[in-house]
C-alpha cells in the first residue's frame, strides 16, 4: 500500500444504537450512530414497531382498508362484459320478436313516366 493515500483503519471501531446496543467492527470511522439495529429492527426481532412520520402509517393503513371495501363491491372486466354481451344480445331479440310481429309492407313497382318514354321513342 501506498503511504498517505488510504484513510486510517480502526479494528474496534465501534456501533452505537439508539437502543443502546453496541457492535464491535472494523471501519474508517471510530465511533457510528445508528438508529435502528439488528437488536431492535422489527424484521430480526419478530415485533411490530412502526416509525412514524407525519401519520403516513396510519393514512397508508386507511386507504389499504378504503381499497378492499371498494374491491368487494367492485365488477371485474369479465363481468361487465358478460353484462354487456347480455343486454346486446336483449336487444337482438326484442328487435327480431318485433320484425315477426310486424307485417312486411306491400312492395310498390314504380311506372316510367310518359315524359321519359316520350323522349326515347323521338329519337329513335
Amino acid at each position: 500500500m501506498k503511504k498517505d493515500i488510504h484513510p486510517t483503519y480502526y479494528p474496534d471501531a465501534k456501533i452505537i444504537c439508539a437502543c443502546g446496543h453496541v457492535l464491535t467492527t472494523g471501519s474508517t470511522v471510530k465511533e457510528i450512530h445508528v438508529e435502528i439495529c439488528s437488536n431492535c429492527h422489527p424484521f430480526y426481532t419478530g415485533k411490530e414497531k412502526l416509525i412514524d412520520t407525519a401519520g403516513r402509517v396510519d393514512r397508508f393503513k386507511k386507504i389499504k382498508e378504503l381499497q378492499k371495501a371498494v374491491g368487494a363491491t367492485r365488477r371485474g372486466r369479465t363481468a361487465k362484459r358478460q353484462a354487456s354481451s347480455a343486454r346486446k344480445l336483449e336487444k337482438e331479440r326484442a328487435k327480431a320478436k318485433l320484425e315477426m310481429n310486424t307485417p312486411e309492407p306491400a312492395k310498390t313497382v314504380k311506372k316510367a313516366s310518359k315524359k321519359t318514354t316520350a323522349k326515347k321513342s323521338t329519337k329513335k
